[in-house]
C-alpha cells in the first residue's frame, strides 16, 4: 500500500505533465520557461531552505558519500569492458553512458521527501552536492575521450559546476546550517513558500520531456544502459553499502538514488559535447517508464514501510 500512496502520485504528477505536453496546453515555449525557472529558482529555493533549516548534528559520516562514488566508478569500468566487446559508435557511447550514471534529481527529492527522514533528506541533499560534480566529471572525461573533437578544459568545467544553481544552493544552505546563521523570518517563510512549487511543478517538467515514440525503437544500446542504470546499480550500491556497514536508513537511502532514471540534463550535454541524441532520448524516456516498476521492486525487497 506504501508503494502505491508515495510512488503512484509521483508517477501520475509526470503523466500530467506528458499529457498536457500532448495536448499543447500550455504551449511548448511555456514549458521551456517553466523548466528553467524551477531550476534556476524553485528547485535551490527548497535545497537552500531545507539545509539551511535541517538539524545536521547526528550526521558524523561520509561514507555514503564514498559508497555511492565506488560504485558509479564500478559502473563506469564494467561499461568500458562492454563497449571494447561491442564496439559501439562513440557517440552512441556517450548517451549509453550518461543515461547508466545519471540520476533525476526531481524524482530523487520527491521519492527522499515522501518516504524517509528529515534526516534522510539533510543527506540526500548532501549526496547531490557531491555526486553532481563527480557524475559531471566522468561525463565529460567520456566526452572528451570517446568523442575527440570535443575537448573541455578544466576552467570551462569548473565554472559549469560552480554556476550550478544546486550546488550552490547546497553550500550555501549547509554553510548557514554550520555556522549557526539563521535567515530572517520573512526570507525564511519566502523560501518555504518557493520550495513547496518546485516538486510538483519539477515533475510536471519532467513529464513533457519525454519522448514515448523513441521507446519503439529498442536497441541493445539502450537495452545496456536501462540494464547498468536500474538493475546492476542499484544492486552493487547495497553490496557495498553493506560491506562498508551503513545503516539501515542510510543504505535505504542509496539504493533508492541509485534506482532512480536518468536526468534530462543529458540530453543538453549530449547536444552541446555531440551524443547521440536520439539515443539518449529514448534512454531517459524509457527509463522513466520502467523506473516505476524497478523503484516498487527495490521498496519491496528493502521492505520499505
Amino acid at each position: 500500500m506504501l508503494i502505491i500512496n508515495t510512488l503512484l502520485p509521483i508517477f501520475f504528477l509526470i503523466l500530467i505533465g506528458y499529457f498536457f505536453k500532448h495536448i499543447k496546453f500550455p504551449d511548448e515555449s511555456f514549458w521551456k520557461h517553466l523548466d528553467k525557472f524551477n531550476y534556476f529558482v524553485l528547485f535551490p529555493a527548497l535545497l537552500l531552505y531545507k539545509l539551511s533549516t535541517a538539524d545536521i548534528k547526528n550526521i558524523v559520516s561520509f561514507d555514503f558519500i564514498f559508497v555511492a562514488i565506488i560504485s558509479l566508478l564500478i559502473i563506469s569500468l564494467l561499461l568500458m569492458l562492454i563497449n571494447k566487446k561491442a564496439k559501439f559508435k562513440d557517440d552512441s557511447y556517450t548517451s549509453i553512458f550518461q543515461g547508466a550514471i545519471r540520476f533525476n534529481t526531481y524524482v530523487f527529492i520527491a521519492l527522499i521527501d515522501a518516504l524517509l527522514s528529515d534526516e534522510s533528506f539533510v543527506l540526500a541533499m548532501l549526496l547531490i552536492t557531491f555526486i553532481i560534480p563527480f557524475i559531471n566529471i566522468l561525463c565529460i572525461s567520456t566526452f572528451s575521450l570517446y568523442v575527440a573533437k570535443n575537448k573541455v578544459t578544466i576552467y570551462s568545467f569548473l565554472k559549469s559546476i560552480f554556476r550550478n544553481p544546486l550546488i550552490l544552493a547546497c553550500l550555501f544552505g549547509g554553510l548557514f546550517n554550520f555556522f549557526g546563521f539563521t535567515f530572517p523570518i520573512v526570507i525564511q517563510n519566502s523560501l518555504s513558500i518557493l520550495s513547496s512549487a518546485a516538486l510538483p511543478l519539477g515533475l510536471l517538467s519532467v513529464g513533457v520531456g519525454l519522448h514515448l515514440k523513441g521507446i519503439k525503437e529498442t536497441k541493445i544500446e539502450m537495452i545496456v544502459s536501462v540494464f547498468a542504470k536500474l538493475l546492476l546499480l542499484p544492486l552493487l550500491v547495497y553490496v557495498i553499502g553493506n560491506f562498508a556497514g551503513l545503516k539501515n536508513d542510510t543504505l535505504i537511502l542509496l539504493v533508492l538514488f541509485a534506482t532512480i532514471p536518468t536526468a534530462p540534463s543529458g540530453y543538453a550535454l549530449a547536444r552541446e559535447l555531440g551524443g547521440d541524441l536520439k539515443l539518449i532520448s529514448s534512454i531517459i524516456s524509457i527509463q522513466t517508464v520502467i523506473s516505476i516498476f524497478t523503484i516498487s521492486i527495490v521498496m519491496w525487497v528493502l521492505n520499505i514501510s
